[in-house]
């Protein structure tokens, strides 16, 4: 007969020598030997309290204030032992499960105060608040007693101290409904009031309690789902039994077996509707309301638990009216809840006996899903396409007809996502793409022999693999597409001796063979595969640096390199023989070498293969005149001639012997082609031409100093200049391996001692070859000047005077400085060959590649030109010139200008400040040549000046301290250019350049509050008594460019300053009089007589004068810019004697000033002044307006 299954039995644990059960039971007595009677009794509800029992509850024994005094924690509450974390958890709930079979209400306040003080809420509940308020009042109580002044609380405070507190916290609840599951859970009084209680925390408007009672309802949800499937578990086991013994013979059947298997199944039942009533009020109560919390955390965690709701009781849960939760919140805004909702699905789509429930979700969702492959959260991208590779796995539905779930444009759109830069999206891209291409192989028989090359099973795979290549359209990312399909195919791609017989053996009956184009993706596929393995990371633009390797990823490294070495030292000769002719396939299968274990060609007998190898590129040398093979070949020389390996001599005579036939066939075709001069056909310069070409290509990477090119190049190059018809592809390769030639002697000079002799005819080659160069720069064409200005750079920057730091003092001699001519040459051409609209360098018939391709070049002209600035080869100022190039080709050239710029400021803040307000003048001065000194201030040239400025400005950060004296410098300078020029007007009218002050404007909000009231001081030095009483709209400039000095400052100190211009401090002097006494003096101010007036008239002047003499002398005193937050000393001077001031001003004639300005043309200047400048009111009081009204 089968037994039925037990419940649970209930563990004890040893502890402090007490013996205690580990959960609440239904054992007839308590550890301490007293009658208990049982929680789940027939006759009525379980344990329910009578009416009133609630109130009645005292402190349980051994319990003071609630707090445990056993086990070592005394008066330690509950959420002190959760947030220590050091405690087993279990032991933990034993002991509060003991206390509430002792007193449940004492209990169950000490579960609600813990949940209390998890929110962060500094207040508790005590026992009179739990027996006669309600939660809400509870809650309301809590709510005002809470801390608003920190918005953190434990679950989101960071430190070591809180970093566990959530997993304790969790696994606290967990545990708790764990151990009470078969008794205390359905005595309707413990869960009820947790339930109620979490439910009204969760609807609080603090997020705190929100936050903390969600997350301990969701887990209190999870707990309760693994208590509800193990009473299903048990009931289908119940039923089971009874099943078999009804099924017995009479004779066999045991009636009261029957009898019990139907009680316990009822309780069964019953036990499982109270937790379904619990769950149900739970998620109608927190989950319906809060997954769509304002707080992308509390919506996170209901998404998280959802999920694993339905993939523990997938009968329950697995339904469209829970699964539609997770659908809708797929749109959600925040990426975080994004990437709960894929993860939670991708736990059941992995799950192959629940993804016939997932046929309707799927209909209905999937494009959600496909969209979110492109999603702006890369993680949530990520996991978007592993869901799609879940959903699209074989072995997951095991019906082909569901191959059908996504369609050829839901698969296309994440196929180009294997060529994404961003790695992980590309990897998941990359499993995706295997699945699907890759998933359905060959079978093998068994028994039979494993098939190799062409006939392994992997040959059709690696076509596959060369026909989406060459579909995607992409064929410069081969890396790209390799490194995808990496880390789940590595196998597959790693098959290069099936690469090899697809390439070299003849296609089988029937197999059609691959045509030339898909062979050349086949070798670029296949050189890739080679670099990932042997190199072990990503292509560049992936990845994010070199790893640590482990152990083991060394030894797959080095096995990979001796399996390849050996398959491709053997097969190479015969493919480059086979592809000699293609330039595109050769200059791919010359880069294998670079890859090679160089020791197996000798451990492994392969001396032959290496002397077929060698044969091979010097029979390619000698057909080819491509650059890109022949640089092939040269890198493929360097490879080989490793002096690590035994092969090195072999290797080198070969080279030697193929430099010494090409330089020696150069030296003759050069001396026939000089002499002939203008007589020399086309056939000749291309001899020439090719011969050279191989030359330079092998100078690139190998010292060929012992063949004396400087002098021979040098005179080709020289024939050019005097002749003037040397064709242009010479010109610039004999350049090229002239500078070679330079190089690799100034190399060996740095490595050791260096003789003076070889010092003199370095400097000597150096010095003629940069003139050489500089002459090139007047030549007609402009591939030959291009090349001349590169390398002219290039050797300006590396014989500067930083040539000499990190102890190379021996090549002091060899330092060289560009004279002025030079630097004009140099910076005439960028401006004439860089700063050019893209339609006067290039036909408009071009395509748009010519077009980026010329952009790219002029792009390193620029960079090579701003690299001798920012290395002080040439002068800073000579930057102005770009610098002022800024906005108008910001498009093609901004980066680079304003790296420029930041690497300036670092080397000199003063001068960088200098030359872009230099720049800024240069703009200025053009714009007046070009419009005249009577420009409109809104017309778009002047208005580009401004905008310039103000991007100027921006680059020069926040810190105000570092950028001080910078900023000093650069008002200064502005303010003398603006002062420079007298007015063309005549004396009276505005300065030539004064417009200029509304661009210097855009820096003041870049000075210091002290540093203002001395670049205004300074300002005041250059202004006559006229200009600070003239109001006209020529004169805004002025006025603007005070006012942006004035702003921020302290008004009464800059009033004072600039008191007889603004008649600020007579509005102070005024306004400390009484009204009465301002209108008496108007009106003994109109019984003048002619004889009094004509005397004050005189006054007046005099003590104008005086004031002018003290404003002079404190400006003199004060005027030297930046004087570490000194204040200006015509502060102290002028605010110590108030009342002298008063009597100053009140001398002083008002009758010339004229406040009424006439209407200005440019609004947009008069609306960014202050109101003060045109509110009369504001500039005089009373008295001094009745005597301009006079």
């Amino acid at each position: 007969m089968i037994a039925a299954p037990e419940i649970p039995p209930e563990f004890s644990y040893a502890q402090d020598t007490d013996t205690r059960f580990s959960s609440d039971t239904d054992f007839s007595e308590d550890p301490d030997g007293r009658s208990t009677n049982s929680a789940k009794g027939k006759g009525g509800k379980k344990g329910k309290k009578a009416a009133g029992e609630k109130g009645k509850g005292g402190k349980g024994a051994g319990r003071i204030n609630g707090h445990h005094q056993e086990n070592g924690m005394e008066n330690m509450m509950l959420f002190e032992v959760v947030k220590l974390g050091r405690s087993a958890m279990q032991s933990v709930v034993d002991d509060w499960i003991e206390s509430y079979k002792h007193d449940r209400d004492v209990a169950l306040l000490d579960l609600i105060n813990f949940f209390i003080q998890c929110s962060g809420c500094k207040g508790v509940v005590s026992g009179e608040m739990f027996r006669n308020m309600q939660n809400s009042e509870i809650i309301r109580r809590m709510t005002e007693e809470f801390d608003e002044d920190s918005g953190d609380y434990p679950l989101t405070i960071a430190g070591p101290q809180w970093k566990k507190f959530k997993s304790s916290f969790c696994e606290f609840i967990s545990v708790l409904v764990r151990q009470c599951q078969y008794s205390i859970i359905y005595d309707e009084y413990m869960m009820d009031t947790v339930i109620s209680l979490l439910t009204g925390l969760s609807d609080s408007q603090v997020r705190a309690f929100r936050h903390t009672s969600t997350l301990a309802a969701m887990k209190l949800m999870t707990a309760l789902v693994n208590v509800a499937l193990n009473l299903s578990i048990n009931m289908d086991n119940t039923q089971r039994q009874y099943e078999a013994e009804r099924n017995k013979m009479v004779a066999k059947r045991a009636n009261d077996r029957l009898e019990l298997l139907l009680q316990k199944r009822k309780e069964l039942q019953e036990n499982q509707d109270e937790i379904e009533n619990m769950m149900n009020a739970i998620f109608k109560g927190v989950f319906v309301h809060r997954y769509r919390d304002s707080i992308a955390e509390i919506r996170a965690i209901c998404i998280e638990e959802i999920g694993v709701w339905m993939k523990l009781y997938s009968d329950a849960f697995l339904n469209d009216s829970y699964l539609k939760y997770v659908g809708w919140t797929m749109h959600d805004k925040q990426g975080e809840v994004r990437l709960k909702c894929l993860t939670a699905l991708q736990g059941l789509y992995y799950n192959r006996e629940l993804n016939a429930r997932l046929e309707l979700f799927t209909s209905r969702f999937k494009d959600r899903i496909v969209s979110m492959t492109l999603d702006k959260e890369y993680d949530v991208a990520v996991q978007a396409i592993k869901l799609l590779t879940l959903v699209l796995n074989p072995c997951t539905h095991g019906m082909n007809e569901l191959y059908e779930v996504l369609t050829p444009e839901d698969c296309e759109s994440v196929y180009h996502l294997v060529y994404s830069a961003h790695r992980p999206v590309a990897v998941a891209a990359g499993e995706f793409l295997f699945k699907k291409l890759f998933s359905q192989r060959e079978p093998e028989e068994e028994g039979a022999p494993k098939r190799r090359g062409r006939q392994s099973p992997n040959a059709n795979l690696i076509k596959t693999t060369v026909f989406f290549f060459l579909e995607s359209e992409l064929h410069e990312h081969a890396a790209y597409l390799v490194d995808s399909l990496w880390e789940c195919g590595a196998e597959l791609l790693k098959d290069w001796e099936c690469m090899i017989s697809l390439l070299l053996d003849e296609p089988l009956p029937g197999e059609e063979a691959l045509t030339d184009r898909q062979e050349t993706a086949l070798i670029e596929i296949m050189l890739c595969t080679v670099r990932q393995a042997a190199e072990c990371h990503p292509p560049v633009g992936r990845g994010t640096g070199k790893r640590v390797m482990t152990a083991k990823e060394k030894k797959t490294q080095l096995d990979d390199r001796t399996r390849m070495t050996e398959l491709f030292a053997v097969a190479l000769p015969p493919l480059l023989a086979k592809y000699a002719v293609d330039a595109e396939k050769v200059t791919n299968l010359l880069q294998l070498p670079q890859f090679f274990d160089l020791e197996i060609y000798t451990t492994g007998r392969l001396e032959k293969h290496l002397e077929s190898l060698l044969r091979q590129i010097k029979e390619i040398v000698e057909k080819h005149t491509d650059t890109e093979v022949l640089e092939a070949c040269s890198k493929t020389y360097h490879a080989l001639c490793n002096e690590e390996f035994t092969i090195f001599n072999r290797v080198d005579i070969a080279r030697s012997q193929l430099l010494d036939e090409l330089v020696d066939k150069f030296n003759r075709l050069l001396e026939d082609f000089l002499q002939e001069g203008e007589d020399a056909d086309e056939d000749d310069a291309y001899q020439v031409l090719s011969t050279l070409k191989r030359i330079t290509a092998f100078h690139n990477a190998h010292d060929l100093s012992g063949w004396d090119l400087f002098n021979s190049n040098f005179k080709l190059l020289n024939t050019g200049i005097e002749n003037g018809d040397m064709p242009e592809q010479i010109v610039i390769h004999s350049l090229q391996c002239t500078h070679y030639v330079i190089l690799w002697h100034l190399a060996k000079l740095s490595e050791g001692s260096s003789r003076k002799d070889d010092l003199v005819t370095l400097r000597k080659q150096m010095r003629a070859f940069c003139m050489m160069c500089q002459r090139y720069l007047t030549n007609v064409n402009t591939a030959v000047k291009e090349q001349a200005f590169t390398i002219l750079c290039d050797l300006l920057l590396i014989f500067s005077h930083q040539m000499v730091s990190g102890g190379r003092e021996h090549l002091e001699p060899l330092v060289y400085s560009p004279e002025d001519s030079l630097q004009s040459e140099l910076l005439s051409f960028i401006l004439n060959h860089v700063f050019i609209d893209q339609d006067d360098d290039t036909n408009s018939t071009d395509d748009e590649a010519v077009k980026i391709e010329a952009l790219h070049k002029r792009r390193n002209l620029l960079a090579a030109y701003c690299k001798l600035i920012i290395y002080c080869v040439v002068e800073m100022k000579t930057g102005a010139d770009i610098f002022k190039q800024y906005m108008r080709y910001y498009n093609d050239y901004g980066d680079i200008i304003k790296e420029t710029m930041s690497k300036t400021r670092q080397i000199d803040k003063i001068q960088c400040a200098k030359t872009l307000i230099l720049s800024l003048q240069q703009l200025f001065n053009e714009m007046l040549s070009e419009l005249g000194h009577g420009f409109d201030r809104s017309s778009s040239a002047f208005c580009g000046i401004k905008e310039l400025a103000r991007r100027f400005s921006l680059t020069f950060g926040l810190d105000q301290v570092k950028t001080r004296d910078a900023i000093a410098m650069l008002h200064k300078d502005g303010i003398e250019f603006a002062f420079k020029e007298p007015s063309p007007q005549g004396e009276g009218g505005p300065p030539l350049n004064l417009a200029f002050l509304d661009i210097l404007s855009e820096f003041s909000s870049k000075l210091m509050r002290q540093d203002k009231r001395t670049v205004h001081m300074y300002l005041e030095r250059f202004m006559t008594f006229q200009m600070a009483l003239q109001r006209e709209d020529c004169w805004l400039p002025l006025i603007s460019y005070r006012n942006s000095l004035q702003a921020g400052g302290d008004d009464d100190t800059m009033s004072v300053m600039s008191g007889y211009s603004s008649r600020g401090s007579s509005i102070r002097s005024k306004k400390s009089k009484p009204p009465a006494a301002a209108t008496a003096g108007t009106s003994a101010t109109k019984r003048k007589l002619p004889e009094e007036e004509a005397r004050q008239q005189q006054e007046r002047a005099m003590n104008y004068a005086k004031l002018r003499t003290n404003l002079q002398h404190a400006i003199r005193r004060g005027t030297g810019l930046m004087e570490e937050d000194e204040e200006p000393i015509v502060e102290d001077v002028m605010m110590s004697s108030e009342g002298r001031m008063d009597d100053l001003n009140e001398g002083m004639d008002f009758d010339t000033m004229d406040i009424d300005l006439p209407p200005s043309k440019n609004r947009r200047e008069r609306s960014e002044l202050k109101p003060d400048y045109f509110d009369p009111a504001s500039i005089m009081d009373e008295s001094v307006r009745n005597m301009c009204t006079r």
